[in-house]
Order: structure tokens, then C-alpha cells, then sequence
């Protein structure tokens, strides 16, 4: 299934839960690859905070996401909506700390987004298969989550907070084109001792019995209600048994445990694409459903690089030889790192090195234990990302460029080289080329082992000669 974003832009307003603000979202339709962003434009730059696990600085009664200072809380619920609908690209602008409580669930998200419909973008949408079990578990709590191996998406979800009011419940999520009606309107819950503590600590200054299930597992004095009741603004509170506070009717006999189940999907969808497998949680709660996506997501960039491993068949004409490569590149011997190009897109490109005991590099560099060098390995990526970039620049080759490198982020050297191994090297692009600024990603393998990576940006422009 290929990726997708809004038809049109679309406004909604509310209260966030813990700072009672008022806050005014806006969604926009986002490019493919863009992932789900939020924007703080109440601030000074605007900055934005992309929609990922680890950015996560906290699980305190809802899932926050922060990026230099500016900060999103209450994001899960969100989130829960957005992966339930297939939404992968989204720029969400808000003018405040907190995304709304609304009614305390999923359901007016999907329906705002539901009133301007999807659309289908050109790109595959990426997946995360789980081909293996994978858990976590807080041996303190008790709390345990499970990715086991399917064909399709499914989660179930138990919870026991030892309470004769709520007991054991157990709730089951077998497709997600069930989760609109089985999931998305269920509440988040608080039991009622719980509530206290909060507003005493200065959280849910926006909470109402409107937008959350409040539980009642003892029978209070009328002192303490009515202290609790002008906390909350309300002219009285009643309990006249132990049960759901004022007599709020569940939508479900089971609906805290289907709420868990709706934040359990709201905090994964933190990795940033979609679970193929069977997810089994235990007592879940924001923290390990966190740490557990922190698990995925360490999964995920390790498929990714595996299913991007380049292959490499010496019988294949080569797109580039050495001889044409230096008519794009001004390096020559010893500085010419790659030997060809094997594969070249729009988005990306393939390069190969050769590497052998003859490189005049191993005179000098462990001469008696040859290793090539890993800031050598960099410049081959680079070199091989200059292919990609001046093809992009000038594909009738009316010029000469040079390719600048201006900055490379987030290195890493995995796996040593040696000779008489074959360095594949691939680099693809981040971003769409703007005044001549070239963003890419880039990988060097030896086989299927990753040995290199990092994050290059160049800037090219027409060589003087």
C-alpha cells in the first residue's frame, strides 16, 4: 500500500487535559516521506517536533515530545487516530503546549480528518515485519508487551489494577478496520483517589467529567466531594455507590481496557510506520509502551539497512565505469575512490570500490594489519553521492560541477575493511535538491554487513576550469 496524506487542510479547537488551555490544531497535508510533524507556531521560529519515539521526554499521564524547547504533550491519542486512518504524512500546527482532550478519546480526530478524506500518495509505504518475537518487560509492574509474528496487524491488551470496580478486563483489536468502532471512542480513566492527587499536583486543570471516565472503587465523605468539586468548577459531585462517578454510562463494558489498547497503538505509532505482527500487552502503561517502541524501532533501522543492502552481479554492465566516472569527477588516482556505478535513480544511487593490498594508503596505514581506512570510506560515499547529485543537476552534461561537502552528521563505523573486500556504497536523498544543496543518507556494506554510515550534505556548483 503506498503512502498517504490529507485532501485539504482541516482546523480543530480544544482544551489540553493537564493545562487546561485553549489550543487551536491545525492539520496540513504533508510530501511522501514527510512522517507526522508538529509545529509549535506560537513560538518564536515556529520549530518543529517530528512525531518520533525518541524524542519522548516524558510518560506522565500521557506521552510528550520534545525537541530543543518547544515541547508537545498528550500526543498519544493523536497519534492512536492517525494510524488507525493510515495517515503517514501530516504537518500538525499548534498554538499551544498540549494537543486537546476533546472527549477524552480518538474519535473527533478521526472524524475531523474522516470529513476531508485521504489521499494516496506515490510511494510505497514502509513496514516493519516482525519475523521474530520481541518483548519488553518491568519486572517491578509487571507490565509486559509482545511482537510476535503475523500475516496482518492485531492487538490485545489485559489490565488488572487490583480494584473491585474495574477487575481484570481484557480487550482485542483483530483488524484495523474494526478500530472506529470498537476503539476509537473509548475514554481515558482516572479512579477517583487518583484524581485528587493530580489536580493537587497541578495536572488535569482541563480535565471534566466530559472527557474522561472517572472510577470510584470507595465511597468518600461529602466534604471531600465537594472540595473535590470546586477544584474541578463544578457546583456539586455524587457517588452514590462505588462504580463510574455521577453515573457516566460506559460505551463499553470494557471500555478502560479498550482505552489501553487505543494508547498502546498511539505510543507505536511513535516508530513512524506501520507493525506487521501480533502485539500482546500486559498491564500497559505510556513508559513501557515507549521503551517497547524504542525496542521497534532499533528493529526497524536494522531491516532497513538489511533489505537495502545492495547486490552486486560482476556479469552486469555497469551504468558507469571507472573512465566515465572521471568525466564527472575531477579525483584521480589515489584519490578516486569508487571504481563504478552500479545502480542510479532520481533517489538514489549505488557505487562500488574495490578494494585491494595495492592502495597506496596501506604503506602508511597499519602496513602490517592493512585496514582501509574509515574517513576513506566517508569520502566514498561522498564521491558516490556526487554521482547521484550532478546527474540530478545536469543530466545532458552541459557543465562541470564540483560537489562540496559541507557537513557530515551522525557517522558511524560499524565493521572493518580489508583488502579484497568489495565496498558497496549507497546514498539516497533526504530532500528534494534546493539551490544546489544536496541532503542524503549513506551506507557502505561489504556483503550483507553494514561497515560505514552517515548523513551527508554537499553543495555543488559549476566547475572553473
Amino acid at each position: 500500500m503506498n503512502q498517504q496524506t490529507i485532501k485539504e487542510n482541516v482546523s480543530l479547537s480544544g482544551v489540553g487535559l493537564h493545562t487546561g488551555r485553549l489550543v487551536n490544531m491545525t492539520f496540513k497535508a504533508a510530501e511522501v516521506g514527510h512522517g507526522i510533524r508538529f509545529q509549535r507556531v506560537d513560538l518564536e521560529g515556529q520549530p518543529i517536533i517530528k512525531a518520533d519515539v525518541g524524542l519522548v521526554v516524558s510518560t506522565n499521564r500521557g506521552t510528550s515530545i520534545k525537541n530543543g524547547d518547544a515541547q508537545v504533550s498528550t500526543v498519544e491519542h493523536l497519534m492512536s487516530g492517525l494510524m488507525a486512518l493510515g495517515v503517514d504524512n501530516l504537518l500538525v500546527e499548534i498554538d499551544g503546549p498540549e494537543v486537546p482532550i476533546l472527549d477524552g478519546s480518538a474519535k473527533i480526530f478521526i472524524e475531523t480528518i474522516e470529513k476531508v478524506g485521504l489521499l494516496e500518495q506515490d510511494k510505497p509505504r514502509d513496514v516493519l515485519i516482525i519475523e521474530e518475537p520481541i518483548s519488553f518487560k518491568d519486572e517491578v509492574t509487571g507490565t509486559e508487551l509482545i511482537a510476535l509474528p503475523a500475516d496482518t496487524f492485531s492487538v490485545t491488551t489485559m489490565i488488572d489494577f487490583n480494584s473491585d470496580v474495574l477487575g481484570k478486563q481484557y480487550a482485542q483489536l483483530d483488524t484495523m478496520q474494526d478500530y472506529k468502532k470498537e476503539i476509537a471512542s473509548c475514554r481515558t480513566f482516572v479512579f477517583l483517589h487518583e484524581l485528587e492527587s493530580l489536580i493537587d499536583q497541578g495536572l488535569v486543570k482541563g480535565g471534566d467529567l466530559d472527557n474522561a471516565v472517572v472510577l470510584v472503587d470507595n465511597i468518600i465523605d461529602e466534604e471531600r466531594l465537594q472540595d473535590l468539586a470546586k477544584k474541578l468548577g463544578k457546583p456539586g459531585i455524587k457517588v452514590e455507590k462505588e462504580g463510574v462517578l455521577n453515573t457516566t454510562d460506559l460505551y463499553f463494558k470494557n471500555e478502560p481496557a479498550r482505552h489501553k489498547l487505543l494508547d498502546v497503538i498511539g505510543d507505536m505509532a511513535l516508530l513512524g510506520v506501520p507493525v506487521q505482527g501480533k502485539i500482546i500487552s500486559n498491564k500497559p502503561g505510556h513508559t513501557a509502551n515507549v521503551e517497547f517502541t524504542k525496542l521497534l524501532k532499533a528493529l526497524y533501522t536494522k531491516q532497513k539497512r538489511t533489505k537495502n543492502v545492495p547486490k552486486y552481479d560482476p556479469n552486469v554492465t555497469p551504468i558507469f565505469d571507472s573512465s566515465e566516472i572521471k568525466k564527472l569527477l575531477p579525483h584521480r588516482y589515489p584519490f578516486l575512490m569508487i571504481d563504478k556505478i552500479i545502480e542510479l535513480s532520481d533517489t538514489h544511487v549505488v557505487g562500488l570500490k574495490n578494494v585491494t593490498e595495492n592502495e597506496s594508503i596501506f604503506q602508511g596505514h597499519f602496513p602490517d594489519d592493512p585496514l582501509f581506512p574509515g574517513v576513506l570510506q566517508i569520502e566514498g560515499m561522498a564521491q558516490t553521492g556526487g554521482i547521484l547529485a550532478l546527474n540530478i543537476q545536469d543530466r545532458e552534461r552541459k557543465h562541470k560541477w564540483n560537489t562540496i561537502f559541507a557537513k557530515v552528521d551522525n557517522v558511524k563505523f560499524k565493521s572493518m575493511v580489508r583488502p579484497g573486500d568489495t565496498i558497496l556504497y549507497r546514498l539516497e536523498l533526504t530532500a528534494p535538491i534546493r539551490r544546489g544543496i544536496v541532503q542524503m543518507t549513506g551506507s557502505a556494506y561489504v556483503g550483507n554487513r553494514l561497515v560505514s554510515e552517515g548523513d551527508l550534505t554537499a553543495r555543488i556548483s559549476i566547475r572553473e576550469d
